[in-house]
């Protein structure tokens, strides 16, 4: 049992070298004057190499007016094409008869003069059907999922969330620090998102990498009450500011809708939070069975995790200094 505990948690920080693997593909269909709109793509790739540009399916009545363009960016195709509509494109289908890349997509549609619509293409559901009159809940189903997606496939910011709770352990000390966490980087998603500072992202994603490293040291370290230690929550809240610049440079990448960015920028930090409670929940589940089953393995795997999560934000560091 306690070799199966560990194993796990060993497989939670064992993750890709690649951080913040969040590449979602979007579809964007704007609309320019009565006959003519504008489709414009990204398609992620899983891999390097050569790779078929997926065309997507338009609404029926619209076709695609001469070739479509297409270049290559790192890991993913853009593709365009000017589209010729007859009528409205209410009712239409939009989307693809399979999805690329092994993710999510996201859809934004985007008539003259009315409201921006915007739609979560998935494997399940690869075609989404154009409404006549958009709601605010499209918007929020989409930005809460990708929210969720987000924390949950970005292992630098999860890496990060999983060594402060194994510095902290304790059940109040957690609250505190994630909430500072939280609250941290809600402030600088929304301030970055809205336009009113920025960073440029390889420095940030530079200090991510040591925020990592720096809680991996302090919790193999000894028992000494270090700053660290002591104010783990003010650590968490520092930190959490520049998390919370990745944060927005992912949502950058998605795009915002408009007229609805406050619901967009609040229902994404709300999966972002659903996720990361979620993790916090296993990993403390984790430590207080392992605690009540065998306490004298829980030093060594506490150990063990954080060599792991060390290396690896070790990696990330070097990686985005040098890189």
């Amino acid at each position: 049992m306690i070799r199966r505990l560990l194993a796990f948690v060993l497989t939670l920080v064992a993750a890709p070298v690649a951080a913040d693997e969040l590449r979602p593909g979007y579809v964007e269909f704007a609309q320019r004057d009565a006959e003519m709109w504008e489709l414009n793509w990204k398609q992620p790739l899983p891999a390097p190499g050569p790779a078929e540009l997926a065309i997507p399916i338009v609404p029926q009545g619209c076709t695609i007016v001469g070739e479509p363009l297409a270049r290559t960016v790192p890991l993913a195709l853009i593709g365009s094409a000017q589209i010729r509509c007859e009528g409205e494109v209410a009712d239409g289908q939009i989307g693809f008869e399979a999805i690329f890349g092994g993710g999510d997509v996201l859809l934004r549609v985007q008539p003259l003069g009315r409201q921006v619509q915007t739609y979560r293409l998935t494997e399940a559901e690869p075609i989404a059907t154009i409404a006549a009159a958009p709601t605010s809940a499209q918007v929020w189903r989409s930005y809460f999922s990708l929210g969720i997606e987000h924390i949950l496939e970005g292992w630098d910011h999860l890496l990060f969330v999983i060594a402060l709770v194994l510095l902290v352990r304790r059940g109040w000390a957690v609250a505190k620090a994630t909430t500072a966490f939280t609250v941290a980087h809600s402030l600088t998603l929304a301030g970055v998102s809205l336009g009113f500072f920025g960073l440029p992202g390889r420095p940030v994603e530079a200090v991510i990498a040591l925020s990592i490293v720096l809680l991996a040291v302090e919790t193999v370290r000894d028992q000494r009450q270090t700053w660290t230690r002591r104010w783990p929550w003010l650590v968490a809240f520092l930190f959490g500011l520049i998390h919370g610049f990745g944060f927005a440079g992912a949502l950058r990448e998605i795009g915002l809708p408009e007229g609805e960015v406050p619901a967009a920028l609040i229902s994404f930090n709300l999966g972002v939070e659903a996720g990361q409670l979620a993790v916090v929940a296993v990993v403390l589940l984790v430590l207080e069975a392992l605690r009540r089953i065998r306490a004298d393995a829980l030093a060594p795997m506490v150990r063990y995790a954080s060599y792991a999560i060390g290396i690896t934000g070790s990696y990330w560091l070097v990686d985005r200094l040098v890189g």
